[in-house]
């Protein structure tokens, strides 16, 4: 049987993330999913989203990439709420039957805005 590859990100909240006001969170968020929007856009990143209803609360977002882990790593250490520190990186590869999965073209929100629009 062939597998398909792909590089997957979780990232987590660090136990020592800096205190933010809210307005603070709030840029930083729209930094990060602009961020994150961006690099789906040009197809390295193939599916995204925040986590919820996690056991877990530090579990914040999973990624699908279509790169290597590699890349996938640098490019993920490089969204603004991990640079900031709020945000640690966990890089892994996912393997599943061939054909399993499929993704589609989607416009990903930019900002906390554009998410509650949608």
């Amino acid at each position: 049987m062939r597998f398909d590859r792909y590089t997957v990100t979780l990232l987590t909240l660090r136990t020592d993330a800096p205190d933010l006001t809210a307005e603070q969170a709030g840029e930083l968020q729209d930094r990060h999913r602009g961020y994150g929007a961006e690099l789906q856009e040009r197809g390295l990143i193939l599916a995204r989203g925040p986590l919820v209803d996690q056991d877990d609360e530090r579990y914040r977002g999973l990624s699908v990439w279509s790169v290597d882990a590699e890349t996938a790593r640098s490019h993920a250490e490089a969204d603004p709420a991990v640079r900031s520190g709020r945000l640690a990186v966990t890089v892994m590869t996912w393997m599943m039957p061939a054909g399993n999965l499929q993704f589609g073209v989607v416009h990903p929100p930019r900002s906390v805005a554009e998410a509650a629009d949608g």
